[in-house]
């Protein structure tokens, strides 16, 4: 048995069970708090935030999909949404007309501005309150390369198990 499949004690155990139940009950519980305080949906907010703090209030398509960590399918979907509503415009990108760029509005920045203390407040509530001041940097950091690593791609393919050369 090597590292990879060793049982987990009982400290991993905790860890990846938390973390689970986080996963699944958090962003409910935030979706919530948002929808009820502003309209928006965080998935909504998250594109107007990241937008906001964009150069220029403006990004590729691909590069807000990757961003707030969306498929491109449901990027298009939210922008859509958005833009329907004046918070966002799209424009078609360089000379070539290629891909396309989305625009926070001043409709969307003043949606953004006023959604933010609501946002602060949820997050305050649901997460920061409940860490000692003293570790938010040493979660913070945690969590940073946790979902580097989660969401970046691999440099290369898992072995096989049985230690095999994979064929193509």
């Amino acid at each position: 048995m090597n590292d990879e499949t060793a049982p987990l004690n009982p400290e991993e155990m905790l860890l990846w069970q938390s973390l689970g139940r986080l996963a699944h009950a958090l962003p409910r519980l935030l979706e919530g708090d948002m929808s009820r305080a502003t309209g928006l949906s965080m998935t909504e907010f998250a594109v107007l935030l990241t937008l906001g703090q964009a150069p220029e209030r403006r990004l590729r398509m691909s590069e807000l999909a990757a961003a707030t960590g969306l498929t491109p399918s449901r990027i298009t979907r939210v922008v859509d949404t958005l833009r329907t509503h004046g918070l966002v415009t799209k424009e078609r990108h360089g000379p070539d007309a290629r891909g396309n760029i989305t625009v926070l509005t001043g409709s969307g920045l003043d949606r953004l501005q006023a959604a933010q203390p609501a946002h602060v407040a949820s997050a305050r509530h649901r997460v920061l309150d409940n860490i000692p001041a003293d570790l938010v940097p040493t979660v913070a950091s945690v969590l940073a390369a946790l979902t580097e690593a989660t969401l970046s791609p691999p440099d290369h393919p898992p072995a096989p198990e049985n230690g095999a050369v994979p064929t193509a």
